[in-house]
């Protein structure tokens, strides 16, 4: 795994910067890009969370997954205040 502002071009491209901004991106081995809630998931799987990925990748819990993915992304200051309070 590389941060996108380390990604080396190619493959990390200005339009694909400019997206990843938004969005988690994982580029796998056989050329095939997944974004978002599907790159979460295939994260998941790839640390050994084989079953739990299996789950989350059907129908319609995936939608969920990305429903819940873009909630998230988009309230980024939100939530990183309500899950890391200084005590």
């Amino acid at each position: 795994m590389v941060p996108y502002q380390e990604a080396p071009s190619p493959p990390m491209t200005p339009e694909l910067a400019r997206a990843c901004r938004r969005a988690i991106h994982v580029l796998r081995a056989d050329g095939a890009v997944l974004r978002a809630g599907r790159a979460a998931v295939y994260v998941l799987e790839v640390l050994g969370y084989r079953r739990t990925a299996w789950c989350l990748r059907r129908r319609p819990v995936i939608w969920a997954v990305e429903l819940g993915y873009w909630i998230v992304a988009r309230n980024r200051r939100l939530f990183s205040r309500v899950a890391f309070k200084r005590e």
